[in-house]
């Protein structure tokens, strides 16, 4: 199965990327990101049921089902895509990972698996700073 994987630019955390969403998803084009890249493997991602995974303040941390790419038109007029998503936030066991321009392919080994219910994640993480996260994270105290 192959998915995307993309950094999250604004929310500090899970809940404000939450907020920002649901405002989002009220909207008249539904629950989408635009980018300006197309996937070249857009089919493998639609066939195989591939998500948006989320990387949020320096962490993966959730996914989102994409349900379709479309292009579409930005408002200066030139071409970008749109990644329709389903709304809600599926957690998955954290990550660190180190930033990036854009959205990379993301498969095999590297996708993290969903949080199942009742797994338990240390709470206050967010509130440290990304450096810290990191240096806890690569220590394995994270």
């Amino acid at each position: 199965m192959l998915h995307l994987i993309k950094l999250a630019v604004g929310p500090k955390d899970v809940a404000a990327m939450e907020r920002a969403q649901a405002l989002r998803a009220c909207g008249p084009e539904g629950l989408r990101h635009v980018t300006r890249m197309t996937p070249k493997r857009a089919p493998e991602i639609l066939e195989g049921g591939g998500s948006l995974y989320w990387v949020v303040a320096g962490v993966l941390r959730v996914r989102q089902r994409i349900l379709a790419i479309e292009p579409v038109k930005r408002a200066d007029g030139s071409a970008a895509t749109a990644l329709i998503l389903q709304p809600g936030l599926v957690p998955v066991h954290p990550r660190p990972m180190k930033p990036f321009q854009g959205w990379r392919y993301l498969e095999g080994e590297k996708v993290p698996p969903d949080l199942a219910e009742g797994d338990v994640v240390a709470e206050g993480i967010d509130e440290l700073p990304p450096g810290m996260r990191r240096a806890l994270s690569d220590l394995g105290l994270l």
